[in-house]
């Protein structure tokens, strides 16, 4: 057995120095040339390309919910794709070898996935979930105004009770 060496970890701790020094001067780089007017519209809560208007209580487009369902998809798709091309050599030539038809079911299997996912999207898109348009952009500023008033007319409710 050899002996311990410091040394043979250092490609190891220059990747995190290099890394760290990259990170940090995106930092300084950004405070040192990056805007500094502050507007209330810069300071607001930013939270999935919905201005925060109303309450927490007030209901989302189902476009949100939409694009969430996408990105599980494409998420789930991921997941499971990359440990299936990891293995499906290595389950071919154990096919190959025993005589089982791993690899086959492995990739009926996987076909099977796809199609789904493929569904999936095609639901999605027909439902119009990658539709952001213009028109879609002048519905959800519609939406919100619609929003900004009925949380005028609460909190102007709100006062005459009290």
């Amino acid at each position: 057995m050899e002996d311990f060496n410091l040394f043979d970890y250092a490609p190891i701790a220059i990747m995190f120095i290099v890394a760290i020094g990259f990170g940090l001067s995106q930092l300084l780089v950004g405070q040192l040339i990056g805007p500094r007017k502050r507007t209330s519209v810069k300071l607001m809560p930013y939270e999935c390309g919905k201005d925060p208007v109303g309450t927490a209580r007030d209901r989302f487009s189902i476009k949100f919910y939409m694009v969430a369902v996408a990105f599980l998809l494409f998420d789930l798709e991921i997941l499971f794709i990359i440990p299936f091309a990891v293995a499906f050599k290595g389950l071919l030539s154990l096919e190959k070898s025993t005589g089982v038809m791993y690899g086959t079911i492995a990739f009926v299997t996987i076909m099977f996935f796809l199609g789904t996912v493929v569904v999936g999207l095609i639901y999605e898109w027909k439902k119009g979930a990658f539709d952001w348009s213009e028109q879609a952009r002048a519905e959800a500023r519609a939406e919100a105004r619609k929003m900004e008033k009925r949380a005028a007319a609460r909190k102007l409710e709100t006062a005459k009770a009290a």
